[in-house]
């Protein structure tokens, strides 16, 4: 007795699945996943009219464009496309089919996440927080870079690159006199940054107890360790994270958070986003224009609490 078009399709994606088990190991979860996906595949192909090896680029678009209306993310149209395309991949090798269809099949472009940004409140919370348990020398240290990241929307690798003194080899320093500090930034590069009084004030109190560092390693570093070397960014992420827990955040910060929420809050107040740009040392104002959104948000909450109308009652 003939074998149906559905049947012979079934067998082929037991081969397959049993081929991903045994030659790739792939977990079993993993596995289950592929077995479902290529079931729809082979359903929508089948109420097409179509065996799995007669399905040409155009169905597999429009079987996207489905999944996207029914409301599956992106990444997940992505992940069924890969399944597809290395199914359709072994039925080359197979023979079976001379191109495959969803090679040039893309899925949909997730949405770009917004950064992660502080309220004001627990911004000037972690600035303005003291441990009563840590040294003076720790305490300074930490204030002041807590000042620099927040206050000058610095990136992690800036802030520990920053120098004590100007120089042909120094990637940055800080100008406490002129209220401004250069950083060497990505691309190589440079721009000066203003240094606001809080910062200038943590970073005066920072040099008045740094001392001169243990090693030629951190000599010329504006931050140093314990040991006196120059601070790594590693170190940063760590310290940042246990102060944002002690002093009560909700969650743990991290150094770019401190860098989104400087630029959140300019712009907020500012509403200039090209000096936003300038400050963050933005390439292209592309990137910047993700604070906007971040803005429409803030404002959208002061609406939704403050206007009359704007929650109707039910």
């Amino acid at each position: 007795m003939a074998i149906s078009e559905a049947d012979a399709d079934a067998a082929l994606i037991e081969r397959y699945l049993a081929h991903q088990r045994v030659q790739r190991r792939l977990a079993e979860r993993t596995t289950e996943l592929y077995a479902v996906h290529l079931a729809d595949l082979a359903r929508r192909a089948q109420e097409a009219g179509l065996a799995l090896a007669q399905v040409q680029p155009a169905q597999v678009r429009r079987w996207m464009a489905q999944l996207h209306a029914a409301g599956h993310a992106p990444r997940g149209i992505a992940l069924v496309l890969s399944c597809w395309r290395g199914f359709y991949r072994w039925l080359g090798h197979e023979g079976r089919v001379a191109a495959n269809p969803v090679q040039d099949v893309h899925a949909p472009k997730a949405a770009r996440p917004l950064p992660k940004a502080l309220g004001v409140d627990d911004a000037v919370r972690l600035a303005e927080h003291r441990d009563p348990e840590a040294d003076p020398w720790t305490a300074a240290r930490d204030a002041a870079i807590v000042e620099l990241l927040y206050g000058c929307g610095l990136r992690v690798s800036e802030l520990v690159g920053l120098d004590l003194q100007p120089g042909k080899e120094a990637k940055g320093w800080v100008d406490l006199e002129a209220g401004e500090a250069s950083v060497l930034g990505k691309g190589g590069k440079r721009r000066a940054v203003p240094v606001g009084g809080k910062a200038a004030d943590a970073l005066h109190a920072w040099l008045a107890v740094r001392g001169e560092a243990a090693g030629s390693a951190g000599a010329a570093a504006l931050f140093i360790g314990a040991r006196g070397a120059r601070l790594s960014a590693q170190a940063v992420w760590k310290l940042l994270r246990a102060r944002s827990l002690r002093a009560g955040l909700a969650a743990p910060v991290h150094p770019h958070m401190l860098r989104h929420s400087f630029a959140s809050h300019v712009l907020q107040s500012s509403g200039d986003l090209r000096a936003v740009q300038e400050l963050l040392g933005h390439a292209s104002i592309a990137t910047t224009q993700v604070y906007t959104r971040l803005d429409f948000q803030h404002l959208a909450r002061a609406y939704d609490a403050a206007h009359p109308r704007a929650k109707l009652k039910k």
